[in-house]
């Protein structure tokens, strides 16, 4: 429910900038409240500065003017007001409190998506983009998080499988897929798209391990119908001994996708797709396919629009 309600917030904030101008209002409307933003950026990284459009929206649906501060975390760790919050994925949002805002977002105080602070709310984690200042650097590693049976994840995996036929994907690069899954001990695994999902991970998963040079080429079949029940046409297309990956389905298969729902939990990814690049920089489609070696990802950069990136998730 958290991760839900979260997604309810980021999508109104960013929905309220976007959205389109009200007739001017008249003159004697009241103007909106001032109200103090501090946005902690990255020092190192371009996606962890704060997102105009994101303070755009924030300061719509909340009804404000708002004045925005940047600091660094060093900057903020010095002040013993901001002294102490958690600075482990930037850019991080504080707004100052009043009783209005306290108010329009109790709500999402509640559901643990924005926190209260002494004077201050906090929005942690609610761009696309950002920067994880408590993780391990791994070097020139991309973490692709998808949900195996997701429409723009599966067309994030195919522009990867054309890249590597066109030879663009350089050597010293490692993408990884990972996967979007929850587990609880007493309710098992759970997914958007159903228990075909997490199944069909699984399977993904443990072809990876025993056949790594195939994974791709498994992913190149099964992608063109990735909600048939055929899966094991696919493999065997690819290739891959059926009865091998599934006497290990039911026990080191489930134990690796526990594993995957650790591990996109810690990150706190819950779009489809999502992209880690060296386990620090969390990026959207537009951001990766800014990033160098990684043009590919735009499939409208050939024709000179680098701008035309493909949007959605799941």
């Amino acid at each position: 429910m958290k991760k839900l309600f979260a997604l309810v917030l980021a999508c109104t904030l960013a929905g309220a900038a976007v959205a389109a101008p009200a007739k001017k209002a008249a003159k004697t409307a009241k103007a909106p409240a001032k109200a103090e933003f501090i946005v902690v950026e990255s020092d190192t990284y371009a996606a962890g500065k704060e997102d105009p459009q994101l303070t755009a929206g924030i300061a719509n649906f909340l009804g404000v003017k708002p004045q925005v501060t940047k600091l660094t975390a060093d900057e903020a760790a010095q002040d013993a007001k901001l002294a102490g919050f958690d600075y482990s994925f930037l850019p991080l949002y504080i707004l100052k409190k009043t009783n209005d805002i306290r108010q329009k977002l109790d709500q999402h105080i509640q559901y643990g998506v924005a926190i209260e602070k002494d004077e201050y709310i906090l929005l942690p984690k609610q761009t696309n983009q950002g920067v994880y200042t408590d993780k391990k650097v791994q070097p020139k590693v991309m973490d692709l998080f998808v949900m195996s049976q997701c429409p723009y994840g599966v067309m994030a995996e195919n522009l990867i499988i054309q890249a590597k036929k066109d030879g663009k994907i350089a050597d010293d690069k490692n993408i990884r897929v990972r996967y979007i899954v929850n587990y609880s001990d007493k309710e098992g695994f759970s997914s958007l798209h159903g228990s075909g999902e997490w199944e069909e991970d699984i399977r993904q998963l443990l072809i990876a391990k025993y056949y790594p040079s195939k994974f791709w080429k498994y992913l190149e079949i099964r992608n063109k119908d990735y909600r048939s029940s055929r899966w094991d046409k696919a493999m065997e297309d690819a290739g891959i001994n059926v009865k091998k990956i599934m006497k290990k389905f039911d026990t080191e298969g489930v134990e690796l996708l526990k594993e995957e729902a650790k591990y996109s939990n810690e990150y706190g990814i819950n779009a489809s797709p999502s992209f880690v690049w060296e386990g620090q920089v969390k990026l959207d489609f537009g951001g990766v396919a800014a990033l160098e070696g990684f043009g590919f990802m735009n499939p409208n950069a050939s024709a000179g629009n680098n701008n035309a990136v493909p949007a959605g998730s799941c």
